[in-house]
């Protein structure tokens, strides 16, 4: 009950995020440069059953997620920040522990000037966690993350191509990521990739970031994808790191949509069990493809400004 109180109260902190913006005093000269927009939504889902000949079980589920971005843009300058979040619970059968489905915090910043008409000379910082403690279920006991364990900070200088303002391409030779896992238990383990007993590792690389997105893709359809590319001079440079995310937004009326999100990982430094003998107990470790769908309808708020 204590983690449905929490994540009810993260929502609504984020839900408020549009609000807050909107209703800070600001210049008209300095309004006008600005570009915000983002989408809200809050999902839940209920089944009982009751003598059910069929059987089954009772499930109580909730899902919200925040996409919000806010764009700057005068003379030469442009300034593009977005904001991504996700949390998702699902209580199960008799059980009255609560099960994360969705945990997710991403956030990017990138400065740019003006280098041509489509080009600009930039700097991006990103930086992606997530809210609560990760479990190997049905084990429960055992964090395998948490908060900050892990944490992905990167820092990139490089050139935008921006043709207009649903499209943009970031690549750079030069970037520093650094993986964070603040977790002690975790870090001796030497989690996610640093060495056992640190929280820190740097690595030094290629980066390319291509994000899309495009209102009424389809009719009633909003569309957004991201993907991150990365490949590590110091340590198998061939072995390419990806982060690509996808949302869809299906609107039926004004304030109730489907979203479809989806996010697939390839991260050569962390490293999942494989069951080679199928008796249910990992006996081979190495990375692998990790893919995640979202599906809910409910409660959605789109806004743009």
């Amino acid at each position: 009950m204590k983690k449905l109180y929490y994540v009810t109260g993260v929502l609504l902190i984020l839900s408020s995020l549009n609000n807050v913006v909107l209703s800070q005093e600001v210049k008209p000269d300095s309004v006008k440069n600005w570009k915000t927009s983002g989408v809200f939504s809050l999902n839940a889902a209920q089944s009982s059953f009751t003598n059910w000949a069929a059987g089954g079980q009772n499930t109580v589920g909730l899902n919200g997620l925040v996409n919000y971005t806010a764009n700057y843009k005068k003379d030469k300058s442009a300034w593009d920040n977005s904001f991504d979040f996700g949390y998702g619970i699902l209580q199960q059968g008799k059980s009255k522990s609560w099960l994360k489905t969705d945990d997710k915090i991403n956030i990017t910043s990138k400065y740019g000037y003006q280098a041509s008409k489509a080009w600009y000379y930039s700097l991006l910082f990103n930086f992606r966690t997530q809210f609560a403690p990760g479990y190997n279920y049905p084990n429960d006991s055992v964090k395998i993350s948490t908060m900050l364990a892990p944490a992905y900070a990167l820092i990139a200088i490089g050139m935008d191509y921006k043709p207009n303002d649903n499209i943009s391409l970031f690549m750079t030779p030069l970037t520093l990521r650094s993986t964070i896992v603040t977790n002690k238990t975790l870090s001796d383990l030497g989690a996610f990739g640093v060495d056992p007993g640190k929280k820190l590792k740097n690595e030094i690389g290629a980066y390319i970031n291509f994000q899309y997105k495009k209102d009424e893709i389809l009719k009633n359809i909003n569309f957004l994808t991201k993907i991150d590319l990365f490949s590590n001079y110091l340590k198998d440079p061939q072995n390419i790191d990806i982060n690509w995310e996808t949302l869809f937004v299906l609107k039926v009326n004004k304030f109730v949509s489907a979203t479809i999100a989806t996010n697939f990982v390839y991260d050569d430094n962390t490293k999942i069990g494989f069951d080679t003998n199928h008796d249910g107990v990992a006996d081979k470790y190495g990375a692998r493809a990790q893919f995640k769908e979202v599906i809910g309808v409910g409660f959605t708020y789109k806004f743009s400004r």
